[in-house]
């Protein structure tokens, strides 16, 4: 009886490490539809802001007209009708959007162009209320903006931001891959973030960057002037060069506001003798 409980357990292993195995495979298998989409980065490249969208209500809008040259802009390639990465990547989106203290609307915009050209603006509205909600959040209407548009918007957006896209007609879905796009208030590329979650003081200090100063607490300021995104890591990390000047710049200032009324004591003691 020993013997045979050793064999099924034996068997059993066997069959979970193929198992494990094969999942593996599968997992570092890129799927076909994949093939050569790639994302050619065009940072501080220009948009193309007099493309032509149509919005959640039916208006024809620019592109132009979401960035006032003073919040930044996040701005993503998705469609409504997307199974799942869109989903994963919007929804890991307000999750950090609600980690955040800087406010959709107040603070920077957000920009989301459905890949799809038979999206329509229904679509969009309800894609934005599903969103709005989520987010939870009062005083932000205005800032969270679903476009439709033409073939040709679309490509020319594909074509600006570096980011591919393709139909797949056995699957009536779009292959494409998750990332967005933080802009400056003017409509330049400032940095990709790539997957489907995102670092709260990664997308923030993002977008202070892209707003040259123009959103973010002194603290963010701060920490800017110490830290430096690392693109491999997909994270902000400490740069040695800065640190050291701003311990240098402290120390050079403690002690002029410390050694100041000594100063002035001498000077008045020699004066007075």
């Amino acid at each position: 009886m020993r013997g045979a409980k050793l064999v099924r357990t034996i068997w059993a292993a066997c069959v979970c490490l193929f198992c494990c195995t094969l999942a593996n495979a599968q997992i570092n298998e890129t799927p076909k539809a994949l093939e050569d989409l790639t994302v050619d980065e065009h940072l501080n490249d220009q948009l193309p802001l007099d493309t032509k969208f149509t919005d959640h209500t039916g208006n024809v809008v620019r592109l132009g007209d979401f960035f006032d040259g003073e919040k930044p802009v996040i701005l993503s390639l998705n469609y409504s009708n997307c199974p799942m990465l869109c989903q994963q990547q919007l929804n890991g989106l307000v999750a950090t959007l609600r980690e955040m203290k800087p406010s959709v609307g107040e603070d920077f915009q957000i920009v989301s162009i459905s890949i799809d050209p038979e999206e329509t603006p229904q679509r969009a509205r309800e894609t934005r209320k599903r969103y709005y909600d989520d987010y939870d959040r009062s005083g932000t209407g205005s800032g969270w903006h679903f476009l439709v548009g033409s073939p040709k918007s679309i490509l020319t957006m594909s074509q600006a931001t570096g980011v591919k896209f393709r139909y797949v007609p056995e699957q009536k879905e779009y292959a494409h891959i998750a990332v967005l796009m933080l802009c400056t208030p003017e409509g330049r590329i400032s940095r990709y973030i790539y997957g489907i979650q995102f670092d709260e003081p990664t997308l923030r200090l993002s977008l202070v960057e892209a707003s040259q100063g123009k959103i973010g607490s002194t603290i963010d300021q701060v920490i800017l002037t110490c830290f430096m995104y690392d693109e491999t890591s997909g994270r902000y990390g400490p740069q040695a060069v800065k640190i050291m000047r701003l311990g240098a710049f402290a120390t050079v200032f403690c002690l002029v506001i410390g050694l100041t009324p000594f100063w002035i004591f001498r000077r008045r003691r020699a004066a007075s003798s």
